[in-house]
């Protein structure tokens, strides 16, 4: 047959490599700034100003300066900055790097159109620079790792299907007839995310010409599709598409085959499986049904025998070149990489199970097993990857191999310094919430007494960064050094025979995965069944059965105004630290309730639109916050957490006590919930919502004023200063922030609560 003659397209590998070294150092920087806020929260005020003279400030004494930032450096707005920076900007550009690079290899054929490349390109850097705005303005939805508003949804989905049409297209003129284990990933992966995305992220826009949305899921509804959604994009946002690049790059770089084939088969079917069905571990002695959380832990351990056979047929790929790894930095990452990923994916199973998640859920030992995963497994298979192109791409040798061992050690060290401290933390966190006196009083009643306890390992953590983000220094160095001495070339000539037309039937003899390898419709269809088949059966039998969640009576809709507290609430970031969920323990119980509490109840979030249950208490469960604490407190809380209580690490929020509260689309807020989600507001209810809220707010306020003459005597000089601009404390976001804060938790403490009968 005649060898077809064809060029490779490393110009757009070169643009995502650039993208992936780019935003890997911003989510770095990012993640370091808010490991810094965990143990120094005054920084927002050392760098743009303070009334506090206890603190040294780069501008003058004036707080005005923190004001103007409106939260710009809260710690809820950077964390889910710096998740989104790393999960979306960082490892998937560095997929589409390394997917770019292998599929035009072992198709033998250039991408399917250059300029969807180039539009999958600029529609996700778009959309990531469109997430940097908006977070830093407020605008998210809350949802871990789905934060983003409903516009960049989309932006999402267009991106995601210019990237789909592209790689089927190219699987299509293949030359290459059978389709190589990382193809199979790269198919899997997308298959999943677009499912995934979509549903998770079905929300309903105020109008089309404002950011903000509602999901259509409420509560334990909304808990189980967005843990659903989350888990799994851990699994196929962070893993399997990473494993694609592995059983590239790794056999490519110590020139040898893949261990198993076999191997590789059982990995890929039973991982695009299992992992589907694991996402509600997130919600262990939730509000969430039983028997979901049942299923979630048994296919969580189920996990554990695909995952490890992934690693092992990676490590095990360099049987016989283990030499090479004392001499290749790439290597090295790789090993690194894979070890690490068989270590967050025992410990994620053992999570999982109840006896170890009633300790681990909430703390610091979830956030060192996700580092794990994200500084070991994500960024050094990255790192290798990088080391691996560069040199290949500029036709040249790496620049310096020391500079890329020491970035290996510092990030090594980084990798150990973050997670054995985060592992202690998390420990610590856990046993201290459940230690009891003799006499049945809590050892450590006071929350900042378990918060204290660990500021040192958020200061070791802190120093772990700092190893891991100096390492990714030194790989910049050696990445510029090497391509100024190389020579890049766009189009690599190469040249391979037509693929003969053979028909897509299966042939007499021929093996079943032989037949689904050649045939990429067919490998399609049943990974989009083997990864649909776990949501199907957890998901909608909670969204169609009414019995899911029973109807609780005395659960009334929030007010006007606590509506809008709630989406200042959501705003702030305010879940990054504070969970919304009290597990039936009697810790937890006695802590955030006192002697009569009550434990959460899916009935009570059924007008959560998003829920708000958290997954990380750095501050304490706010689910019974109302009528814990007086007006005033939570007035003196926002303004300076450290007047209320000290050594608290919670950041200000002075922008609260002096913005102005914007009730402009309170009422269009009010009919979205009525006509769409069937939210039992009254016409007479809407039609009065701003006299209701004026009312509400003035009775806060009043609140306020007579227990605490200080705040009063500040407004009123305020009014004598500003005059004519001067805004009433009524009508300012504090108050709207107040309102949500004391409603939390209030609806079941009448004297007898009845549940609705289910019809």
């Amino acid at each position: 047959m005649e060898t077809q003659k064809f060029n490779y397209d490393n110009n757009i590998v070169r643009a995502f490599l650039y993208a992936t070294i780019a935003f890997g150092l911003v989510g770095f920087l990012l993640g370091l700034t808010a490991a810094l806020m965990l143990f120094y929260p005054e920084l927002p005020e050392f760098l743009f100003g303070t009334d506090d003279t206890t603190i040294k400030s780069l501008a003058s004494g004036n707080i005005q300066g923190l004001i103007n930032t409106q939260g710009a450096l809260g710690f809820g707005r950077i964390r889910m900055l710096h998740t989104s920076a790393v999960i979306f900007a960082f490892v998937c550009n560095s997929f589409f790097c390394g997917a770019y690079y292998s599929m035009q290899r072992l198709l033998k054929t250039r991408m399917y159109s250059d300029t969807l490349s180039w539009m999958h390109f600029w529609t996700w850097q778009l959309m990531i620079v469109s997430v940097v705005i908006t977070f830093l303005m407020g605008i998210n939805t809350s949802k871990e790792y789905a934060e983003h508003e409903w516009p960049i949804d989309i932006l999402i989905t267009i991106s995601w299907v210019i990237f789909g049409i592209n790689m089927f297209g190219t699987i299509a003129k293949r030359r290459v007839r059978h389709l190589y284990v990382a193809i199979w990933f790269y198919i899997g992966t997308w298959l999943a995310v677009a499912m995934l995305h979509i549903f998770n992220n079905l929300e309903v826009p105020l109008s089309f010409t404002s950011w903000k949305s509602y999901s259509i899921y409420s509560g334990a509804k909304d808990a189980l599709v967005q843990w659903w959604y989350g888990h799994n994009a851990v699994a196929f946002v962070l893993t399997t598409p990473v494993l694609g690049l592995m059983y590239y790059f790794l056999p490519k770089a110590a020139d040898r085959p893949v261990f198993s084939y076999k191997l590789s088969i059982i990995h890929f079917w039973s991982l695009i499986f299992v992992y589907l069905w694991a996402g509600p571990h997130h919600l262990q002695y939730t509000a969430l049904p039983a028997w979901a959380q049942a299923v979630g832990t048994g296919f969580s351990i189920m996990l554990i025998a695909p995952s490890w056979g992934g690693m092992l047929n990676g490590l095990l790929t360099l049987r016989g070149a283990w030499d090479k790894v004392r001499e290749n930095p790439i290597l090295k990452f790789f090993v690194v990489a894979v070890t690490c990923y068989g270590m967050a994916t025992f410990e994620g199973p053992l999570l999982a199970t109840k006896s170890l998640n009633k300790i681990g859920h909430y703390t610091d030992w979830v956030i060192g097993h996700v580092h794990i995963g994200a500084l070991g497994w994500n960024g050094f298979m990255a790192f290798g990857i990088v080391y691996y192109l560069i040199p290949v791409m500029w036709r040249t040798s790496l620049w310096s191999k020391k500079l890329a061992n020491w970035h290996f050690w510092l990030g090594t060290l980084g990798i150990i310094f973050y997670a054995v401290p985060m592992y202690i933390s998390g420990f610590t966190q856990g046993l201290m919430w459940k230690q009891f006196n003799p006499d049945g009083t809590l050892v450590w009643k006071n929350w900042l007494d378990t918060v204290t306890a660990i500021i040192p390992y958020y200061k070791m953590r802190f120093l772990g960064g700092l190893f891991y983000i100096s390492g990714a220094i030194l790989m910049v160095v050696n990445v510029i050094k090497t391509i100024k001495a190389g020579s890049f070339q766009k189009n690599v000539p190469a040249e391979a025979p037509a693929l003969a037309n053979i028909g897509s039937a299966r042939k007499e003899g021929e093996g079943i995965h032989l037949w689904i390898e050649r045939t990429p419709r067919v490998m399609a269809i049943l990974a989009f069944i083997t990864v649909a088949i776990g949501g199907l059966v957890e998901i909608i039998p909670t969204l169609t059965l009414k019995q899911s969640v029973p109807t609780i009576t005395a659960v009334k809709p929030y007010s006007p105004l606590e509506l809008e507290g709630r989406d200042l609430y959501i705003r702030e970031g305010c879940n990054a630290c504070h969970s919304q969920m009290i597990r039936p323990f009697r810790d937890e119980i006695v802590r955030f309730e006192g002697k009569n509490g009550q434990y959460s109840k899916a009935g009570e979030f059924v007008y959560d639109r998003p829920f708000l249950w958290g997954s990380k208490r750095t501050g304490p469960d706010l689910h019974r916050e109302g009528g814990r604490n007086p007006d005033s407190w939570h007035f003196k809380h926002m303004y300076n957490p450290r007047i209320t209580s000290a050594g608290s690490i919670m950041p200000r929020f002075p922008w609260l006590i002096t913005n102005k509260l914007d009730k402009e689309q309170m009422v269009d807020k009010m009919k979205l919930m009525k006509n769409y989600f069937d939210v039992p507001y009254t016409k007479a209810e809407i039609d009065s919502a701003n006299q209701w809220a004026d009312n509400q707010a003035k009775g806060i306020v009043k609140r306020i004023y007579s227990e605490a003459a200080d705040v009063k005597q500040q407004v009123e000089k305020d009014r004598m200063a500003k005059g004519a601009s001067f805004v009433p404390l009524e009508n300012r976001e504090i108050v709207a922030m107040i309102a949500y804060l004391q409603r939390l938790g209030t609806d079941i403490k009448t004297t007898q609560i009845q549940t609705a009968s289910v019809e």
